[in-house]
Parts: structure tokens; sequence; C-alpha cells
């Protein structure tokens, strides 16, 4: 079937097709009757007619259209939530995300330059030759950063500061053997490193051993088999600093299967607050981030960089904090 084109919308309403080009994307400085207008939009609707997004953008220079582009990260809740949140306060300002997870060999740039977006925001600091184009092509260019020094003046949630803050809650609950329970998945290693330096960091100030870590599979054999070696010895760790609530979840199942008590054996702390750690048994301490007030301050920081006449944003203070609960 032949695509339909604003000639054909034209014969249907009998106008001109540059009529039907002001109506349809919206020119209210140009003195078209009410009537006439009504009549285009209805001959739209019933030929099932859209104007066509690439043609707008040739057009005015631009399009409507903000990048997210996504590190090679799995996606769970707490990237699904803030992509939520993201699309929806973006859409509240007439701007449409295009999420693309950046796997493969492809370059960057065939994306940018293939959908000429406004803006590209990135969950990760970019290439320096990858920023440095696209703000010599015209594209706004937001970034985000896994810790403060990794790239100094840029929106940051601090991954190792989650770590501490878990080192921190075991420690004023009396535990000083301490392990860390590491995902098993290679991609989660930006974010657990970080966390794991934390927890190394707030260990050592704290004058504790230094955290046993071992890496930890979303299943009940592999959690027990790593509890057990957490307990050999002549001091077994009586505490866990998982790197997310779901590892978190696996180890509360190792626990059991092994016999122990949560926490009078051994205490477990996640991160992320994740539906399920309200539902587990015990119920899960956790490291609670900030989701909704992360994704306001990036759709903000898109505004700004696309509006002079906006005010950057402040960076949001709560970013996260621990929500104790009986697994503690």
């Amino acid at each position: 079937m032949p695509r339909l084109t604003s000639a054909d919308v034209a014969r249907e309403s009998g106008v001109s097709r540059t009529t039907v080009s002001y109506v349809l994307n919206g020119k209210s400085d140009v003195a078209i009757p009410e009537a006439t207008r009504q009549r285009v939009r209805d001959a739209a609707a019933r030929l099932g007619y859209t104007p066509s997004a690439a043609a707008r953008t040739l057009r005015s220079g631009r399009s409507d259209l903000v990048l997210c582009v996504l590190p090679d990260w799995t996606i769970g809740p707490v990237i699904d939530t803030l992509l939520d949140h993201l699309t929806t306060e973006l859409a509240a300002r007439g701007l449409s995300v295009l999420v693309h997870h950046d796997r493969g060999p492809r370059p960057l740039a065939e994306l940018w330059r293939a959908v000429t977006p406004r803006a590209v925001l990135g969950l990760a600091p970019f290439a320096e030759e990858d920023e440095r184009a696209m703000r010599q092509a015209g594209i706004q260019v937001v970034g985000s950063a896994l810790d403060e020094d990794d790239h100094p003046g840029t929106f940051s949630v601090p991954q190792t500061r989650i770590g501490r803050l878990q080192v921190e809650h075991l420690a004023e609950r009396g535990h000083r053997v301490v392990a860390y329970a590491a995902p098993s998945d290679d991609r989660l290693a930006a974010f657990a490193d970080r966390r794991l330096a934390g927890v190394v960091l707030e260990c050592e100030r704290l004058g504790l051993p230094a955290p046993r870590v071992n890496a930890v599979d979303l299943d009940v054999a592999s959690a027990a088999a790593v509890v057990r070696s957490w307990r050999a010895g002549p001091e077994p760790v009586t505490a866990v600093a998982a790197y997310n609530d779901e590892v978190a979840l696996a180890v509360l199942s190792g626990l059991r299967a092994e016999g122990l008590r949560t926490p009078q054996d051994v205490a477990v702390i996640g991160v992320d607050d994740i539906p399920a750690a309200r539902l587990a048994a015990p119920a899960l301490t956790t490291v609670w981030q900030a989701i909704d007030a992360q994704a306001t301050y990036l759709a903000a920081a898109v505004i700004a960089a696309l509006d002079d006449a906006v005010d950057p944003p402040a960076q949001p203070a709560d970013v996260f904090h621990v929500i104790a609960r009986d697994s503690t």
C-alpha cells in the first residue's frame, strides 16, 4: 500500500498542501479559518495520516527527541523506575525519550546522526571525543556519573557512599566481621566495585577486619555455599552488605538453607528498596535511593540545557539513606 502524504490530505480536504502543513504542524501564526483547520484535521483522521517526524526535523533543524544512552548494564527495577520517571517528566515539556542500550560495536555517532536529537542524556560519562562531536553538531549533552571523582561538576550518585552507609549501619548494631555479597554478572562491575570500595573504606575507618568478598548467584545453592565459607574459621561472618536487594534476598535464602537465623546469627543489608524487600521474611534492611528525585533532576538539567532562560537545577540533597527493617 502506498504511503500516505500531505498531498492525499490536501485532495481529501480540498485545500493546498501548504495549508495542510500549517494545520497539521500546529502553525498558529498563519490566518486559516477554524472551519478549514477542522476540515484538514478530519481528513487526516479519516485517512490515518500523521506528519513525518523526520520531515519536521528537516524543516525545523531539530527534533523533539532526547536520546538517553544506557551503558551495557542489566535492566532491573531501579533503571526501569528511573526511565519511567524521566520519560514522564520530559513528556510534560513536549519531549520524547528514545532509550539506547549501548551494546555491541556500533558507534554512538551513527545513532545520534541518524535520529538528530535535541539533547543526549548519558547515565555514565561519555568519551571526550563523542561529547565534543555532539556539541559541535549543536546537540546539548547532559551527563551523569557513578561517583563524584569520575566527572567533577556532573550529577552523580556516589556509589562508594552506599557501601559506607551499609557498614556504618551494621557496625552500629555491634557487628565486626562483615562480608560483601557481590553480583555474579560482570556488567554490574561499575556499580559493584565502587560499592565494595565504600565497604572497604568504612571497615578501615572503623578498625574492622577487611570484608570477606564473594560473588553470589541468584539461587539458593550458590548462596548457601558462600554462606558456609563465610561462617567457617575462627571469626565467622555475622553481617553481610549485599550489592543490591536481589543479591541480599539470595543471601537470606542461603542462610535459611544453612539453618541460620537472621539477624540473630547473620544480619543482612541490601540496596534499592525494591518491593520484594518489604515482603521478605525477615523484611530486608536496605539503602533507599531517591530515584524519582534523580529523574526529576536529570529532566530539569535537560530542559536547562535546551533553554538559556531556565536555571540549572540544584542537585537533590537526600539521594539515599538506610531503611532499617528486621534483617539487621
